[in-house]
């Protein structure tokens, strides 16, 4: 069996370039902008920057992103909260909770709050 280098580079161009057209051709064809709700509890530097390139690439493929930034104290009914609200908004069509969160939150809840054809990272059980 011949190994194959795979240019994950290349390839992820190649996949951004086709997500692109296919947000262009939703915009032509049924006018919806699709949305990614990222939310950001706490100030976890390497959670910033992996949100930060997750806002930059929706920007330039044409979805709208909205980041919502809570502080570390967010009490986990209020994050739940929020998740219930971007379920039922028609702007969000996908919604990322970054992890880790705070040790008052239970990650499987609020994954589990998530409506599966909303959970972008799929974790939904």
């Amino acid at each position: 069996m011949t190994a194959h280098i795979l240019d994950g580079k290349k390839l992820a161009a190649e996949i951004r370039v086709e997500v692109k057209k296919g947000v262009a051709e939703m915009k032509a064809t049924t006018g919806t902008v699709p949305g990614l709700a990222v939310v950001l509890v706490g100030d976890n530097p390497a959670s910033k920057v992996y949100v930060g390139q997750k806002e930059k690439a929706c920007l330039e493929a044409g979805f709208a992103s909205f980041l919502h930034r809570l502080p570390a104290s967010t009490p986990q009914g209020e994050l739940l909260g929020l998740i219930e609200r971007l379920n039922g908004d028609p702007s969000v069509h996908g919604i990322l909770v970054q992890l880790p969160l705070p040790p008052q939150i239970d990650p499987d809840m609020v994954i589990a709050a998530i409506k599966p054809e909303k959970d972008v990272d799929g974790f939904h059980p």
